[in-house]
């Protein structure tokens, strides 16, 4: 049987191999990055507001990303210290790097006294478009997926040839839990996109972390690779929850004792209350 494998290596220069794993990334942040500076254009902002943001947010939730998933790994890196900054063969943790990106956010937005629920607004649907386009890169590594299938059960999906070869890994076809994931998150970037300019300031947001946990959780109890935090917990399941709680808490806070405004019926805000720069 001859399948169409994907290398995950796509190119090397010299000694360097480049992987689809970073080219993928990448391209999801640079697409996420230029929405997000479209819809921060059109509420009356600087073009430039969102580059510190953006790049301070992107540097510390990688590292971020990183140390979170190497501490729930701790047991192997610590017999391989050496492949801790190795993030080309993957293994970054996406509520790692939210925690991270959600932080650096914050403060960037504090000194430059811009209201960090307008930007959370702003650049939502940026980051889930950013996490479905990521999750490309799992399947270019040939991880995040479920358990055992037959290729039949594959096929049943109606998914590319593409997809199907590359769900062959040592012998064995796997659920393509990655595209599960993907295909939720590019959902889930239409919906904020669409349902943005008729919600008040945060909702955006705290929809976002609703969308995203949900979509997590249920992808997650298929994998067969999960971080866990005992034999049967699963760490980003646990993590959803909260999100899932905190969305929510965070839409009513906003609606009842902010009053906040129409996303749509502003200009820029100031930190921390409703007030136009």
């Amino acid at each position: 049987m001859v399948l169409n494998y994907i290398d995950p290596i796509a190119f090397e220069l010299g000694p360097i191999s480049v992987h689809w794993y970073g080219i993928i990334i990448a391209v999801g942040i640079l697409m996420g990055y230029f929405i997000a500076q479209e819809s921060i254009k059109r509420i009356g902002f600087d073009k430039d507001t969102l580059v510190d943001i953006i790049f301070w947010s992107a540097i510390f939730g990688f590292i971020v990303a990183r140390i979170y998933f190497v501490i729930f790994q701790w047991p192997y890196y610590a017999q391989n210290l050496i492949e801790i900054p190795m993030i080309w063969y993957g293994g970054i943790a996406i509520h790692g790097g939210l925690i991270g990106g959600f932080i650096t956010g914050i403060i960037v937005c504090k000194q430059k006294n811009i209201n960090p629920f307008q930007i959370g607004d702003v650049v939502a649907p940026s980051l889930i478009l950013g996490q479905g386009i990521g999750r490309w890169g799992n399947f270019m590594n040939h991880e995040a997926h479920g358990g055992p299938v037959s290729k039949t059960v594959l096929e049943n999906l109606h998914i590319p040839d593409f997809i199907i070869n590359n769900m062959y890994i040592e012998g064995q076809y796997y659920q393509p839990t990655f595209l599960y994931e993907s295909v939720w998150d590019i959902l889930g970037f239409v919906v904020l996109i669409l349902l943005r300019k008729h919600l008040r300031i945060g909702d955006t947001f705290a929809l976002y972390l609703i969308w995203y946990s949900i979509g997590r959780f249920f992808v997650e109890g298929m994998r067969t690779d999960s971080l866990m935090l005992t034999s049967d917990i699963r760490v980003a399941q646990v993590m959803s929850i909260v999100l899932i709680i905190a969305g929510v808490i965070l839409m009513i806070i906003r609606r009842m004792k902010y009053n906040a405004p129409r996303y749509k019926d502003v200009g820029p805000l100031t930190w921390p209350n409703q007030k136009v720069k």
